[in-house]
């Protein structure tokens, strides 16, 4: 453990700003004599005390309500003190200066300061020490950052659930029944010369079978939940006037962007998040795509190409009332030729054709027909963007996961591919099975951070607000 993870810890606990309520709250390994030099007197564990929070001098900052959770029963592990003030922010800092101070002040009896080294709390540093401490593991640390951040209900109760355990269960089940396979491994290593073939009467081969396809599942259910997590980036483009600000309008169900006949009203991108079956879906709508002269209109048709170029999903929107001879030099057969050229393969671009409310759509116009005006064709839309975001309709359970849980697992799933090779070639290749074995059961550690290191930690706390 680092030293600073020594140092007791102070921060506020709720957002900036005005409110109701603010939290100071203060972890350390033995707050007893700071609580006294607080408030000079000690307090019922776990029990809400109303009284005054003085400054040095003994005038009154604030009145409210203190609560003292004592090691090891508290977020952290360790000695917990929240102090709950009115949320004005003069008033928190104030508290919070008032705690830094009593714990510099010396005791009345050892002469050394009551809490030496207290200092501010950095990012995720209470959440750390829950971790630390054992309280919690690192996928559950996480979720307590994805139910802040969440933006859809679905978001926030899959992240609910995996701060639960529920998405560490399954890595740990996953992990035991690896622990129990590289046993089997082990044991005829160890013992070579037995005649009893280990592998064979356990049906390891079968075993390892089985492992693999509860792993798939598991990374299945994993990518449901990076995708309620993390949503998909759905950028629509096309050429002026083709509609493109009336189907953001249209998905969002509210004015967002301005729509008029005039070409080039969008000079930048414009971004709203939705929901779509509780994913995050967000859409940006995009300049229109034309050769310009206009210094404005070329900035924001540059920032359409990149938000293009790092889209999930491409919308190519078609005006069905505009003729082939277009009065654009930029027509839709060349924005279709640098779509290809500047996207990723992988990254699907749906044409759509607009304003089927206006003209009668004919056989050369293919891919979804709808109309941003009348909403025609927009639940065909909506249905189309899950199934190319591999969404399982209404999973039930389903927890929060992230990227990195995502590479974690399909690494584990190529080991295990690799260790099924090596235990068909029987005891040639039993060392490169156990070896194979033991480096899927580290990335399966990795996600509960059993098996981590202190740079992953520092990345992944350092992302989460200050207090928590």
């Amino acid at each position: 453990m680092l030293p600073r993870h020594q140092d007791p810890i102070v921060a506020i606990a709720t957002a900036p700003g005005r409110g109701a309520v603010g939290i100071v709250r203060i972890s350390g390994r033995n707050l007893k004599a700071l609580i006294e030099g607080l408030f000079a007197r000690q307090l019922t564990p776990r029990e809400a005390t109303y009284l005054p929070f003085l400054d040095h001098s003994g005038q009154a900052i604030d009145r409210g309500l203190v609560i003292y959770f004592p090691a090891p029963y508290s977020f952290t592990g360790e000695d917990v003190l929240e102090l709950q003030a009115h949320g004005g922010p003069v008033v928190l800092q104030l508290l919070l200066a008032r705690c830094m101070q009593a714990g510099a002040e010396p005791d009345p009896v050892s002469h050394a300061p009551r809490l030496s080294g207290m200092r501010i709390a950095l990012p995720g540093e209470f959440s750390e020490r829950a971790f630390l401490n054992d309280k919690i593991d690192l996928a559950q640390a996480e979720a307590i950052a994805d139910l802040i951040d969440a933006s859809t209900e679905l978001a926030a109760r899959s992240a609910s659930l995996s701060l639960s355990g529920a998405f560490s269960k399954k890595i740990h089940d996953l992990r035991d029944t690896l622990i129990q396979l590289r046993m089997l491994v082990e044991a005829t290593l160890d013992f070579p010369e037995e005649e009893i073939d280990f592998l064979r009467q356990a049906d390891a081969y079968g075993q390892l079978l089985e492992l693999q396809q509860i792993l798939k599942t598991v990374l299945q259910q994993a990518h449901q939940g990076a995708l309620l997590r993390d949503g998909i980036s759905v950028v629509i483009a096309g050429q002026p006037n083709a509609g493109k600000s009336s189907l953001l309008n249209a998905l969002a169900g509210a004015e967002l962007a301005i729509v008029t006949s005039i070409a080039g009203t969008t000079r930048d991108r414009v971004r709203q998040t939705i929901q779509i079956e509780g994913v995050p879906v967000h859409v940006i709508d995009t300049a229109g795509l034309r050769e310009s002269a206009d210094e404005v209109e070329k900035l924001g048709i540059a920032r359409a190409w990149d938000a293009i170029a790092t889209a999930d999903v491409v919308l190519f929107l078609h005006d069905l009332t505009r003729c082939e001879a277009t009065n654009y030099k930029l027509d839709d057969a060349v924005i279709a030729r640098l779509l290809a050229q500047k996207l990723p393969s992988k990254v699907p671009i749906i044409d759509i054709w607009n304003k089927a409310d206006a003209v009668e759509p004919t056989s050369r116009d293919r891919g979804l027909i709808l109309s941003a005006k009348t909403g025609a064709g927009l639940d065909t839309l909506r249905h189309n963007l899950l199934e190319l975001a591999g969404w399982q309709s209404a999973p039930e359970g389903v927890y929060i996961s992230r990227e990195r849980h995502l590479q974690a697992l399909r690494r584990a799933d190529i080991h295990l591919m690799q260790a099924k090779v090596h235990l068909a070639a029987n005891a040639r290749a039993l060392d490169l099975l156990a070896e194979e074995l033991r480096l899927a059961q580290n990335a399966l550690s990795e996600i509960t951070g059993e098996f981590t290191s202190d740079d992953l930690l520092g990345v992944i706390f350092s992302k989460f607000c200050i207090g928590k």
